[in-house]
């Protein structure tokens, strides 16, 4: 059956004690732990650096083999050459990331494009040519001139996933695209009803054979991660 991956996007906060952390665990046992009670995390540092060789190794060592690290896309990618010339960058980062692919531990790769970065269907479709084909990739398109039938055919032709993102500003459709689903909850708050909604779209999608990727809102407020916990209890991983 496919299966449903949920974290927070990120782990390292002190502030998570003691409702997630217990009170005196060791900041360097965070992810160790974290691993325990989520299955995925969304690394968003990868956005401003470059992921070392030994940090790749140490967090493969501390979590289990059924645990996927997404990746958000470094910044020269998406907001420094906004998608454009990047055909020596996205090789070399890559090939930072190879070792949690090896491993059997890279969940997809997230290109988060700018707010103010309007639709530009010809400059996606190039940018889908260099993107590794055996990599699960997702986009999150902050800007509404991305969201129409030209752009998610783009998409599809390559299986790749639309990003559906949810914050408070706005909320990215629904859209199948890829044969996986990637969602990111970024409201500080979720109701009850609201997250049962949650529950009966990662089932859909698992019985239409698709893995779903998930991700809440992190911060310094554990909150997130415990939404995170309920939901993967709630859908029965």
């Amino acid at each position: 059956m496919a299966q449903l991956f949920v974290g927070t996007s990120g782990w390292a906060y002190p502030s998570w004690k003691p409702d997630f952390y217990p009170q005196k665990l060791a900041q360097t046992k965070f992810l160790q732990h974290y691993s325990t009670q989520l299955n995925a995390v969304e690394v968003n540092f990868t956005f401003r650096q470059l992921l070392k060789d030994t940090t790749a190794q140490k967090w493969i060592a501390e979590t289990p083999d059924n645990f996927r690290f997404g990746i958000k896309a470094h910044q020269v990618i998406t907001h420094i050459k906004r998608l454009k010339g990047t055909e020596e960058f996205v090789p070399r980062f890559f090939s930072t990331i190879e070792p949690l692919a090896r491993a059997g531990k890279m969940g997809p790769v997230l290109f988060q494009l700018p707010p103010n970065m309007k639709a530009d269907a010809r400059v996606l479709q190039e940018f889908l040519s260099i993107v590794p084909r055996g990599v699960q990739a997702a986009f999150e398109f902050r800007h509404e001139s991305w969201w129409s039938e030209e752009i998610y055919s783009l998409l599809k032709a390559c299986n790749r996933a639309l990003c559906v993102a949810e914050t408070e500003e706005r909320v990215t459709p629904d859209v199948v695209t890829a044969d996986f689903a990637y969602y990111r909850y970024r409201k500080p708050t979720y109701s009850g009803e609201e997250r049962q909604a949650m529950v009966r779209r990662m089932q859909e999608h698992r019985a239409e054979g698709r893995d779903v990727f998930a991700y809440f809102k992190h911060e310094e407020s554990p909150q997130g991660a415990l939404y995170a916990v309920e939901l993967l209890r709630e859908v029965g991983e």
